[in-house]
Order: structure tokens, then sequence, then C-alpha cells
């Protein structure tokens, strides 16, 4: 899990396409530009010395839906290439000032492995422009974005553009290995007798597909299953889970129908209608929330397709740069990208308490306390997760036992 420290200005979308994020206190880029150039650094303006301000000048996303819905036929590099193209249309940015392109994602298409590759030629980026695609879990987008920052830090670039981009309706579905073994000997077969004989050899449990599954490799566990343990084990009931997740669902509904979520471009998907907002907002009631069975761990889990996150198709994109290149492009930046930490867990017991170890970690490298942040974004899948991580921060005990502090984080 990671966390990003920004120091952002108030108009900057609350809900965002890169994740797991933590905001400083709101500050008004302009008056920060001019307090730059008349005062020295300052620890408060969180600059490093030596390193450039790197900046995020825009941020967009395609709608945000549902696998197995309007995004259903297309691949990902169709969606990624979508969201290149809203950048482009919103900041009229030339293609050729652009350094660097990465992508995160999750689950990667066999045929475009790179996506952020096909990505980019598919958005009219010279094949000169270099682009590589990352993967990280949960966070992949957050690395893409981390990656570009380090290439501008050191001074490798100077403009960059980081996204994520993911289609769950389509992921790919594999052949048994013994299958794939025998059709890739086949392929070598010489003679008509070999291929014959490889044949022959061929049972039907060969065609027994591997199916994909969101799943910790080591564990074999799926987040859900990690999600409903944690909630367990921090005694988060489901009710507290429904009621958090209602109130998700009610203020993003909120922030749909009153224009905020200004990040969202148009997309027009080959032969059907134009798509402009997310359909996964869909503000229910405790009574109907009540009536869902648990979804992982049956028949007494808590986690429920109500209080966790929906399986997403989608894609966004954002162009970092130097603080100097933006204002010589007459650019105003929308965020300053300060600092970030990634953390590493145990993928059996605490998967999914990153939160809880990379917020006091990033803050403690800039310098900050609790105090200090206005508003903390986390970027996760269950609402009991994130209760549990509002717990464990809550907890001395845990605190102590668990990550070597002597007191909770707060």
């Amino acid at each position: 899990m990671s966390s990003m420290l920004t120091s952002a200005i108030r108009n900057l979308p609350a809900s965002s396409a890169w994740a797991a994020r933590v905001f400083a206190r709101s500050l008004s880029c302009s008056s920060q530009l001019q307090a730059a150039a008349v005062q020295p650094k300052s620890k408060k303006t969180l600059a490093k010395s030596g390193v450039k301000n790197i900046v995020v000048v825009e941020g967009v996303r395609i709608p945000f839906l549902q696998s197995g819905t309007s995004y259903a036929d297309l691949m990902p590099h169709d969606l990624a290439r979508a969201a290149l193209q809203g950048l482009l249309n919103r900041t009229s940015v030339p293609r050729d000032v652009v350094d660097y392109i990465v992508y995160g994602t999750v689950i990667q298409e066999v045929k475009t492995s790179n996506v952020a590759r096909e990505a980019a030629l598919g958005a009219g980026f010279s094949d000169k422009t270099p682009a590589h695609t990352v993967t990280m879990a949960c966070i992949s987008s957050n690395q893409a974005m981390t990656t570009g920052v380090g290439m501008i830090a050191a001074g490798q670039c100077d403009v960059v553009v980081a996204g994520g981009v993911e289609l769950m309706s389509d992921v790919p579905i594999r052949h048994s290995r013994k299958m794939r073994k025998t059709m890739l000997t086949l392929n070598r077969a010489k003679t008509l007798g070999q291929k014959l004989s490889l044949i022959s050899k061929i049972r039907p449990d060969y065609f027994a597909p591997e199916l994909p599954a969101v799943a910790e490799f080591s564990t074999s566990e799926t987040m859900g299953h990690s999600a409903d343990r944690l909630a367990a084990a921090f005694a988060v009931s489901r009710l507290e889970q429904d009621e958090y997740a209602l109130r998700s669902h009610t203020l993003a509904k909120k922030a749909q129908d009153g224009g905020l979520l200004f990040d969202v471009v148009p997309f027009k998907v080959p032969g059907k209608d134009t798509v402009t907002k997310d359909n996964g907002i869909r503000p229910s009631s405790m009574e109907q929330m009540g009536k869902l069975k648990p979804a992982f761990v049956k028949p007494y889990g808590t986690v429920t397709a109500a209080n966790s996150s929906f399986l997403t198709d989608g894609a966004s994109a954002m162009l970092l740069m130097s603080e100097e290149k933006a204002l010589a492009m007459g650019y105003k930046p929308k965020a300053y990208l300060r600092d970030f930490v990634y953390v590493s867990q145990d993928p059996k017991d605490q998967l999914l308490l990153g939160p809880t170890y990379a917020t006091p970690k990033v803050l403690e490298k800039a310098g900050l306390t609790m105090a200090d942040i206005d508003v903390f974004e986390f970027h996760e899948a269950f609402a009991g997760q994130i209760l549990a991580n509002l717990k464990a921060m809550d907890s001395d005990w845990f605190a102590q036992n668990y990550m070597g502090r002597k007191s909770k984080v707060g």
C-alpha cells in the first residue's frame, strides 16, 4: 500500500482515479508561487532542497463502469486511449512535449501486455515517445504516478503522463497447463506421426480452463476473504459497514448530481451511446442492504456486495510536470506532489492494513503530524477494511505490539 502527500488547491477533485493519497492543508497555488518568489523555502512548503517541484497540471478519467456493461466489448488499450485523448483535449498539451508515458494495470491483457505503449500510439503520440506498464496490485496506478514523479525529480524528464486502466469485463482465461504444454510441443513437432502421437495423449481434463481470480498467489485468498477476516479481527460489525457504504454512495451521488466530479470526461463507445457518468454509484437503504447475503465467508461473514466496491472497467490519465516547465507553458498547477511511501505487509494477516502503516511513515518523512492534515483520502475496496484501518490507527495496543510505536497513529 502507499500514501501520497500533496499540497493541493481547493478545487482538486476529491474523487480521483489516482488513489490512496493523503492531502496536506489546502493552499492557493497562485499565492504559494508568489510566496516562493519572495521568501526562502520553509518547512511549511514541504519543498525539498535540491529537488525539483513536481506538479499536477491536470487529471481526467473516463467514467468508471461496472464490468459487463457498456465497455464490455472493448479492450484495455481502448479505455486508456480514451483517457489519454481526454487529457489532451482538456489541456491542449502538444503530444511531442510529453517525454514519457507510464500506465498501471492489475490484470494484463495478453495481446497488449504493454498497454501504455498501445494506448499512446492509438492516441496519436509519436512512436518515438517511450511508454511502459507497471503492476502492483490495486496500487498499480499509484506506482505509475510515482514512477513519473521519480523521473522528473531525477531530471530524466520534464513532462510525464501517468495513468491506470482496468477492464474486468474481459480478463485472460488460460488453457490448463497440461494443454498449454501439449500445444507448445505440438507446434514444434516436425512429422505427422509426432503430431498424431501428441494429439492422442490429450484427455478431457486438459480442456478445463484456468479461471482467473483476484487473489493473492501466496495465500490463494481473494481480497474479500481478507477483508472479512480483517473486519472480524477489529470487531467491525455488518451494521457499521453498511452504514459506511451507504454514506459513501450517498455522498458520491450528491457529488455526481452537483457536477463536482469534473475529472470525468465523456467517452463515445464505438457502436454505442456516449458514456458520461459512473454507473456504480447507487445509494440504497439500510433495509435493502441488510437483505444481502455474505459474499465471501459464508454464512457468517459481514462483507457483502453492498459494502464492497464493484468490479470496474475504466481508465485515467494525469499530466505531471516540473513546476518550471508547467509555468513556462502557461499552466497553473492543481497540486504539488511532495512525498510518497510504499509499505508491504504479511499477505495473510495484514494484507489490507496498508493505510495504517503508510500514513505515519509518509507524515514523519515530511515532518508533519496528523494535526497538520485537513483531508485524508484512503482508496480501498471494502467498508470493513476502511473501518478496521481506522480502528487500528486509533489503537495504542496495535501500535505498540505490531507497529513498533510507543503510541497510536491517531
